[in-house]
């Protein structure tokens, strides 16, 4: 059995987080997470369908993860045409699959607990059927595919974005598909024709209705899809909760250094090589990566850092998610996802809070798209340097390779390679008040 891992996407709804693939979560790359649960589920026979972006970084990456290395067997192939979407992504993988071999389908994207991947295996032993496709039970509506099921939980059929009211049960379609028949699937996405980007689907409806029986599996714990740049937050917290589960306290490396007059509070880790200044605070749930500083007065809660970062003095981080080598200096990092190399200078703060308290609003291409948030700071791609005092507005994006001049107030998305400066324009008159009075004493 080979499992066909959809790692190919130009992430573009998350921009500017450059690849979701590398977003870091306690020490560990997404990507590692998921080809780790997969191998420990069983599918240890892994094609990753990778694009031209990415291709020399995951092909370094599913080395290191090889069989040779103690892993599963990962076969690198690249998806030249990346506006075929998942159907041209699957065709990819066609030249390294058997005949009639059985596929299993899983997207980087979806973040679930393993146990999902251990219900698919346990299902597939059912004879009476040729697919299955693993289904969230959700108790609102969500704004994705959904299955049409019978009482035996037969597919009817799928259904794309349906409306409120409208779904034709309470399973949305996870991309967690096995195939015991390779071919009819490959065969049926060739002879698909389709404007949307929806021939995957339209393939499999073809072959539901040439009477190619699929049982859909509900499944009620963890996921998650990383759809837009704050589905971060939730990701984050849930792989640092797997990291801490059964331990409570903090969990400090050997070689880190908590300095006397450091408080730590709650449920933190502090990796090898980081150190907590007197007069620093952690407030958990929270990590601090390999080499980290967290400095006097310095305080971090409910946040997730990466290697080698400072939180300068008289600096807050909270509830965010910081990249490796992130620099800050008496800043507030609030509710925010920052990228690697990103340095902030003295007197720079992310603002997190409309007047109204309403949710914030998120650039998204042409529109703009609710985060369902009304705390939500600030988002970055990766080599970025801000001036001193500058201040961004809630909801705001800066894109990779970007200077951000000081004193500025960043009220719109900054595209990649920019360099963003405000004009002040500095008045001098006359002083009519004439001297200071002198202070009491």
């Amino acid at each position: 059995m080979k499992t066909i891992l959809l790692a190919a996407g130009r992430s573009r709804r998350v921009k500017p987080i450059e690849d979701k693939n590398f977003l870091r979560f306690c020490g560990k790359f997404l990507i590692h997470y998921q080809i780790e649960a997969l191998a420990g589920a069983g599918f240890d026979d892994l094609i990753l369908v990778v694009g031209a972006h990415n291709l020399e970084r995951l092909n370094a990456l599913a080395q290191t993860m090889s069989k040779e290395h103690g892993g599963p067997v990962v076969t690198v192939v690249e998806q030249k045409d990346l506006a075929a979407g998942m159907a041209g992504a699957v065709l990819s993988a066609r030249p390294h699959v058997k005949k009639d071999e059985p596929i299993v389908i899983v997207s980087t994207n979806d973040v679930m607990d393993p146990s999902a991947y251990q219900l698919l295996w346990d299902a597939a032993q059912n004879q009476n059927f040729s697919s299955f496709i693993v289904g969230k039970t959700v108790t609102e509506y969500f704004p994705g595919g959904y299955l049409n099921v019978d009482k035996e939980n037969r597919i009817e059929g799928l259904v794309e974005k349906p409306g409120a009211g409208n779904e034709p049960s309470n399973l949305v379609n996870l991309v967690l598909h096995l195939h015991k028949k390779s071919d009819a699937l490959f065969d049926a996405i060739e002879s698909t024709q389709t404007d949307r980007d929806d021939r995957y689907e339209v393939a499999l409806d073809a072959l539901i209705k040439a009477g190619h029986r699929m049982q859909a599996i509900p499944y009620s714990g963890y996921w998650q899809a990383i759809k837009f740049p704050w589905h971060v937050f939730p990701v984050a917290r849930y792989f640092f909760e797997k990291s801490t589960q059964n331990k409570k306290g903090p969990i400090i490396a050997a070689t880190a250094k908590v300095e006397d007059g450091a408080r730590i509070i709650g449920n933190v880790i502090i990796e090898e090589g980081a150190k907590i200044m007197a007069g620093a605070t952690v407030v958990g749930p929270a990590y601090i990566g390999k080499n980290c500083i967290v400095a006097t007065n310095a305080l971090v809660r409910e946040s997730f850092l990466g290697e080698r970062c400072v939180v300068g003095f008289s600096t807050e981080i909270a509830r965010s998610v910081l990249g490796d080598d992130v620099w800050t200096h008496s800043n507030y990092i609030g509710d925010s996802v920052i990228g690697d190399n990103v340095s902030f200078g003295a007197g720079c703060v992310t603002g997190n809070l409309r007047f109204d308290e309403k949710e914030i609003d998120v650039v998204i291409g042409k529109g703009k798209v609710s985060s369902g948030m009304n705390k939500l700071g600030l988002f970055t791609g990766d080599n970025i340097r801000v001036g001193i005092n500058t201040s961004f507005m809630p909801g705001i994006k800066v894109g990779s390779n970007s200077l951000i001049g000081a004193g500025t107030v960043i009220a719109q998305d900054i595209e990649e390679g920019s360099y963003a400066r405000g004009e002040v324009t500095l008045k001098i008159s006359p002083n009519k008040i004439g001297g200071m009075p002198p202070r009491p004493h």
